[in-house]
This record gives C-alpha cells, structure tokens and sequence, in this order.
C-alpha cells in the first residue's frame, strides 16, 4: 500500500475510528477501579461534617480494636510522620498590595476543618465493610466555628474569619488594564451598558471518580489512579509533601473516565493513600463513592462580577470595566486563584478591537471546597461576561447582536494581535467565522421559525456568541519517545494523558502521517512516569503542545533511521529516500525496509527520546447560534436548535473534534439551565450533594446540532497548525444558551427583567421573569 493511499485512509485530517474504543465497548476497559492487587487492603475516610470547626480531640481507640483494622491515620500522626501541606498561592498579593494570607493544606485537617467534607481521619482495613465500621466508630470532638459559604458573608464588615491570622477573607487581589484611560473613555460614551452577572459553582461529575490504589515494592510506591497529571501528582508527593526522591514513586494511569480538569493534580486523598502504601509496605485502594467527590472534589466557576461596556454613538467599544469576586473555598490553592485572577482575564476582550480595560478582581476565602479547573478554566466565565453585555448593548441600541459584533471584529489584517491584556493572536477571520455560523443557522429565518412557535403556544428567542478561547496551560515543551521495534510496530510514548478524548487515535494518525505504516502498525502509550513525565493533559494542550511533539519526534525518528538505513545500503544519507516504510537509495532498486532496519540493531529497535515546544498559544474561536422555546405557563426552557461554526485550525479527525466540540456544548448548556452547587447559608452544609440534588444535563436538553469546522485559518504557533478543542464548545454554548432564553423573554415584554436573570436558568426563575412574579 502507498504512502498516499495509506495517508489517506488512515492520516490525519480523516475521521478514522478511535482505536480506543473496542476494548472500552467490550468492557475490556482498565479503570483504577478494575485493578485489584494480592493482599490488597482497602482505605477510607472520615469526613468533616462542619463547615467550620475546631477538633478539640479524635478517639480511635475503639476503632482500632474492631476485626480487620490495619491502622487509622490522622493529621497529627501525618505531621509527625514529616508530611508537609499543600501551599497555599505564591503568585498574587492581598488586597492593596498586602502579602497574601498563607492558607496551607493538610492532607488531613490538623486542629481546624473549613469545609464539609474536609478529610478528619482515615481508615485502612482488610475489608471495605470493616474499614467503614472503624470509621463510624472513630469519636471526634468538635468546636461549632461560624460558616461563611458565599461571597457576600465572607466580605461583609465583620464576617468571621476562615484564617485567623488574615487580615480578612480575601486571599489574594489583582488589577488588569489601564484605569485612567478607561474611565475616559466611560466619560465621553454614549451608551453604557452595565449588568451584574453570575457564574455559579459547578461540580465537574466525570461518569468516572477518583480511585487511587497503591503498591509497594523494593523501597518504591506506585500509584494506580485516575489522573490528568501523572507527573504532576508524583511531583507533588516527593518534593512538595514527603521530600522522597522522584525514582522511588512511579505514577500509572489506565482509562479515565473523564476528567474536564478535575483530576489535574495531586489530592488530599492521594497523598494518604501513598503514605499508608509507604507506611505499611503492603497494597492500598481507595475508590470515591459520588456523595464524597460532591463534598471533596475540586468545583468549578463560582464568580460575582459587575460588569459595564462603554460605547460610542455607532456602537463601537471604547472600554470595558469588570470588577469581580471569586469564590476559591476554604484554601487559595494556586490553580483556584490563577483561573480567576488572571487565565480567565487573558480573554476578557475575546474577539473585539476594545481600546481599554479596567479589571479588578479578587479571591474570596469561604468555608466551602476549594474551586479549581473546570473545562474551561476562567475562559467560560470572561466569555460569558462580554457575551452577555454585547447582546445586552444590541437590543439596547436597537442593533441586530450579529451586527453590533460585526462593527467590533478585530480584522485579519491587524493580525497579529496584542490585546489589552498582552496577549498575541498570532491568527483569526472572526468576522468570516460569524457570517458562516449564521448563514448554518438560518438567522435571517427566525422570525418564521418565531411564529410557528408562537402558534404552538411557545414564545422562541435566538442567542449568538462569537468569541475566542486560550489553550495550552502555558506550558509549551513536551516529550514524547519513539521506538520502531524488529517485530514490526512504532510504539510512542506521550506524557500528554488520554481521558476519553480520543487523543490515542489523533497521536497514532499523526505517527501515519510521518511513517505511511498502517494503523494497525503504531501502539500509543500514556500514563506511566517510570516511562517519561511532562505536563500532562489540561488548557486542551494535548493535540496542539502533545501533537506537535508526536510529529515532531517521529520525524526525528525517521532522520536516524535514515542514517542507520545509509549504513546498512553503504551509500551517503543524502541518497536515501524514505517512503511507506521502506528505505530506497535514489535511482536505484536498492532497499531496506523500515522494521528489518530495526531488527538489524543490537537492540532490536531503533529509539528516539525527544522534546520539542510550540512557539506560543493557540486561540481557536468559534461564533455558536443557539434558539430556544419557553414555554409560558411553566417556565421550561427547550433548545430547539443549536449551529456553530469553529476555527480550530487543521484537523486531524474531524469526528473526534465535533465529538469534543458538541460534548462541550452540551456542558455549557447544562450551566445554562440547569447545573449548581448550592450551601446552606448558615450552615455551609452541601445542599446539592447527589444526582437526586444536582441536576446534570440529559441526552434530551439539545435536539441537535449543527456543527461546521473551519480549516482556512491554520495556527501559526505550531507545526501541526492545530488549535485546542476540548474547551471550545463549553465556552460557546453558555453565553448563547442564556442569550436565547433572555432574548425570548424580551420579545413578549420582559426585557428588563429578563437582563436581570442568573444562571441556571431554572424554570421558576424564568417564569417569574416573564410574569413579573416577586
């Protein structure tokens, strides 16, 4: 088979089927979970039912006395053992400059809890029954501390402190932009538009959760888990918490059931499981149940803004003025923070030429769990706001919303970009990609469409957000290893790390693509730090950072090869043509094929070890059309039809992008309508703390989907020419989803109720607006 017409089956750029996916239909799938060890001992937690306490004492006596207990292990016993917390933030001061208040993290609470949930003590014990019977039997004395579980009680004069020793509950404070000149430009505006907006807490629920087992072996820990970030997690446990040496902890990830930037990281939990694997020298297995990953896991969002738009006459943009707050929870972890403070901030202006920009945020300590990445990572939330004030300007205007946006474009031709914010976009036809999505919409049908509902008793509203998004993590190096074996395959090695994306298959067609093997030929392994360690998978880095990397390792691969291939042929290495897996001297019949030529090496194998960086980060964008219906008498929302059109650069396998594109959409949808963490005010008790309570979106919550995908536009940043996916659908659909349902309530007379709705937009909430109930 041809080099050409194995490209063209199986290379990039063709939706070739995952090769992921037939030992996970089979249930052949390896989840932490599956793996069971000899001699496995089983782990588990007790639990902070406070949200803010001090532990005046823990009894374990009798725990310790029940049948099948190994040991029961608490803060103190973790102090004493050398174990230091988890910092706090280092990057951002307090407000006014001050030195940010110091917020470290034990893995188990040491005298104070400061959130429910928070780990008191854990249990190790032959059985998973017996392990439970010991923890309920642990007595813990408690000292009922005042909660603080929103942003309002922890900033208002006199709220009880989470950190004694801070001077108040504001972990850390930034400001972005030009002030003087934004204030300017406020001054001389015609139109200012001024909304207050909510981006409320969500809790990610991968289908998967967390479970950790570790083994012990010859002086070394090795953790199986389900992890985004293997290497960070070892970094983490060896220089940060027990100061081990780095080659006696080995991380190994199988499948993971999802992550959305949940599991990025190393956890409390991971941190006891490795000590207790260390400390008894024997297998330990923690598996979450769904109520602790409700009360434990990392949440996303959770941000108060005030937010106001400055126009001229013509309804061009002269500044932008954000103030907000952040919900970080009850520790100011560095990744809680940075989100907020200063990744989210990065795409404030988003695809608008906007002069100046005024943003003051800060981070809010609560008694709740500590917020971190979730799909999107600050980006939904700066996206939601600008897409909501420029929809908001346009029915204030009386401007079409495509049209106001228009005005508004950054062009290609000012490209590249430097925004307020500093940051360059190296590429991008925002204008073009707007004009293809509402023609793949229908826009100018609406009001057909408008009327039909309105004779099925339905009132329908259309929303538009056209917008951009950052990817990388801001970390630009990667390493991948190749090793073309004798026995014919190509094995690569990525420390980028599978999550149900499909990132084998697009690593594995890009490998085609260099080597014109067939598919069947090339094997892609991830998650194993004895193999190789690096970033890992978040800030959808995998294709655009990892990607490139497999590219360009492959083709390193092929350049050795080709001196080894000269060698073997006696003729100089320029003379050798390399196609379709075989090594031809120029103008001759003379050959080697590309697994003899590894077979002919001492090893067996011909093996490259490679790192390699992008130039800088990618800025896919996307223009998404959502309509809905609302049903009058109940106030239910229906999205009836959903269109985008993005510009993500080349595309390896265009149904793994939709796939990641509409998956996304489907969780920005759920934002909308439907998903929120809720505290007891007065308690700080988790309200939402199962799937009974926490409402998640449904395969029903979008009829479908209308998905294009714009290649005109390559990213100048990398060799693929790729821009990141896995977030782009979630930024998107928010903004337009809640644009829909506010625009429906405008037209039947609702406008400036409607402005004021906050996500979710729950039945009640929209029905009270639509009728003016208190």
């Amino acid at each position: 088979m041809s080099t050409d017409t194995i490209a063209t089956r199986f290379g990039s750029g063709q939706s070739v089927a995952r090769i992921e996916d037939p030992a996970l239909v089979a249930g052949a799938g390896r989840f932490t979970d599956d793996v069971s060890v000899p001699g496995q001992s089983f782990l588990v937690f007790l639990r902070s039912p406070y949200a803010h306490a001090r532990i005046s004492g823990i009894d374990t006596a009798a725990a310790k006395a029940l049948p099948g207990v190994i040991t029961i292990v608490t803060g103190a016993d973790l102090v004493a053992a050398g174990a230091k917390p988890l910092g706090s933030q280092p990057v951002f001061p307090g407000p006014g400059g001050s030195p940010a208040p110091q917020t470290p993290r034990h893995a188990i609470a040491v005298d104070r809890v400061r959130y429910v949930g928070e780990v008191v003590a854990a249990v190790v014990a032959d059985t998973p029954d017996q392990a439970r019977a010991a923890r309920d039997a642990i007595g813990v004395d408690y000292e009922d501390l005042p909660a603080v579980a929103t942003i309002d009680d922890a900033l208002a004069d006199g709220a009880p402190k989470v950190w004694d020793d801070a001077a108040s509950n504001v972990a850390a404070a930034m400001r972005h932009g030009d002030a003087a000149a934004t204030d300017a430009a406020f001054a001389k505006a015609a139109h200012v538009i001024a909304l207050d907006l909510v981006n409320q807490r969500l809790a990610p629920t991968p289908l998967e959760p967390r479970a950790v087992l570790g083994s012990f072996d010859a002086g070394k820990v090795t953790l199986r888990m389900s992890s985004q970030m293997p290497g960070g997690v070892r970094d983490t446990l060896c220089n940060e918490v027990f100061g081990w040496p780095t080659d006696k902890v080995r991380v190994v990830v199988g499948d993971v059931g999802g992550g959305f930037g949940m599991k990025t990281g190393a956890y409390p939990e991971d941190i006891v499981v490795a000590y207790c694997t260390h400390a008894l020298q024997r297998p330990v297995k923690w598996t979450a149940e769904r109520g602790e990953e409700f009360l434990s896991t990392g949440q996303g969002r959770d941000l108060r803004s005030h937010a106001e738009l400055a126009l001229d006459a013509d309804g061009r943009i002269l500044a932008l003025r954000v103030r907000s707050n952040a919900n970080v929870g009850a520790y100011a972890t560095t990744v809680g923070v940075l989100i907020q403070l200063l990744i989210g901030p990065w795409v404030s202006t988003s695809v608008y030429d906007i002069p100046a920009i005024d943003l003051q945020l800060q981070a809010v300590l609560t008694t709740t769990t500590p917020t971190g990445a979730y799909r999107g990572a600050g980006r939904p939330e700066a996206i939601y706001i600008i897409e909501r004030l420029m929809s908001e300007a346009a029915r204030r205007l009386n401007l079409d919303p495509a049209e106001l946006r228009r005005r508004n474009f950054i062009r290609p031709e000012q490209m590249p970009y430097t925004s307020p914010m500093a940051q360059t976009y190296d590429s991008g036809r925002f204008g073009e990609i707007q004009r293809q999505a509402l023609e793949l919409a229908d826009w100018a049908g609406f009001d057909a469409r408008a009327a039909g509902s309105k004779q099925r008793g339905k009132l329908r509203g259309r929303g538009l957000a056209t917008f951009l998004e950052w990817t990388s993590g801001n970390v630009f190096e990667e390493r991948v290893t190749v090793q073309v074996s004798g026995d014919g395959w190509i094995e690569v090695f990525s420390a980028t790390q599978a999550m149900g994306q499909g990132i084998a298959t697009s690593y594995a067609q890009l490998v085609v693509d260099v080597f014109g093997v067939p598919l069947d030929q090339v094997r892609i392994v991830q998650g194993d730090t004895d193999r190789g360690t690096g970033f890992g998978s978040a800030g959808s880095r995998s294709a655009f950072v990892g990607g490139s990397a497999v590219k360009v390792a492959s083709e390193r691969t092929v350049d050795k090869a080709k001196e080894l291939a000269a060698d073997a042929l006696e003729v100089a290495a320029a003379d050798v043509e390399y196609a379709a897996g075989e090594f031809r001297v120029a103008g001759t019949d003379r050959r080697i094929g590309l697994f003899d030529l590894a077979a002919k090496q001492p090893d067996r194998q011909v093996f490259v070890d490679s790192t390699s960086a992008v130039q800088a980060p990618s800025w896919p964008n996307g223009s998404h059309v959502c309509e809905v219906e609302v049903d009058p008498d109940t106030g239910e929302v229906a999205v009836v039809a959903y269109a985008s059109v993005n510009d993500v650069g080349r595309v390896i396998n265009p149904k793994i992008v939709i796939g990641q594109l509409d998956g996304g959409a489907v969780q920005g949808i759920g934002q909308a309508l439907c998903e929120q963490v809720v505290h007891d005010r007065e308690s700080g008790q988790l309200l939402t703390g199962s799937l009974m309570d926490y409402a998640l979106p449904r395969v029903d919550i979008v009829r479908e989907f209308k998905t294009r995908l714009d290649q005109s536009t390559p990213c100048l940043t990398n060799p693929l020419g790729v821009k990141g996916v896995g977030e782009l659908g979630t930024i998107g659909a928010t903004p337009a989803t809640v644009n829909a349902v506010i625009d429906a309530l405008a037209r039947a007379g609702a406008a400036e109720r409607a402005a004021q709705l906050q996500m979710p937009l729950l039945p009640e909430r929209v029905w009270r607006a639509l009728h003016g109930a208190a």
